[in-house]
């Protein structure tokens, strides 16, 4: 989910390339799914039955002064991508096929908050001990993973940010493969050169 953004493109394109059937997903895309509305993640399931991973690179949270952010703000950070996620691992484990995989998206930002990153820093945080805790209950070799990328390169520029030291989208794409293919469960994945913990 999340295939028309900067980061879904590039982990499509990856798995593809490695041989993978991907069913792409986003709001534009059919079938279409909407993370902010359960009825619309249970109706993207329903259409492409059993799956073998459910890759999550979606949702957003609002940045700004703490004392300036508005209720709606901290609302949709937490409607959008902390319980967006949620329930995408909700409503998609009885879809999950015996050793499938959740993969989740978090952020730097959980490690190293910068000032106005106060809802990216909580909703990231959330999601790593969401993942801790569910792992905890999937059966049948089931397991979930959370990716912590950092800025994206492509992002960073369009914000005017010096894209140098981070890393490209496909370049981030390669933490979501390892995600997949390593047998890891509830724990955080990094991007390679990129991990905030070092």
């Amino acid at each position: 989910m999340g295939a028309t953004g900067t980061i879904g493109k590039a982990i499509a394109q990856l798995l593809k390339d490695k041989g993978h059937e991907v069913v792409e997903a986003s709001r534009s895309t059919q079938p279409s799914v909407d993370i902010t509305d359960p009825a619309s993640i249970e109706a993207f399931f329903n259409e492409t039955g059993a799956i073998d991973a459910i890759i999550s690179a979606v949702g957003d949270a609002a940045a700004g002064p703490l004392d300036k952010l508005t209720d709606e703000q901290v609302q949709f950070s937490l409607s959008s991508k902390l319980q967006g996620q949620v329930n995408v691992v909700r409503k998609g484990l009885p879809y999950l096929r015996p050793n499938g995989v959740f993969v989740i998206t978090g952020g730097f930002l959980a490690y190293k908050p910068a000032p106005q990153t106060s809802m990216y820093a909580m909703v990231n945080t959330g999601l790593e001990g969401f993942a801790k805790a569910a792992a905890l209950e999937l059966t049948e070799g089931r397991r979930i993973v959370i990716v912590h990328p950092p800025w994206v390169a492509e992002t960073a520029a369009a914000l005017g940010m010096d894209a140098s030291r981070w890393p490209n989208a496909a370049k981030t794409a390669e933490a979501y493969l390892a995600a997949i293919e390593e047998n890891i469960t509830g724990k955080p994945v990094f991007v390679e050169g990129h991990n905030p913990v070092k």
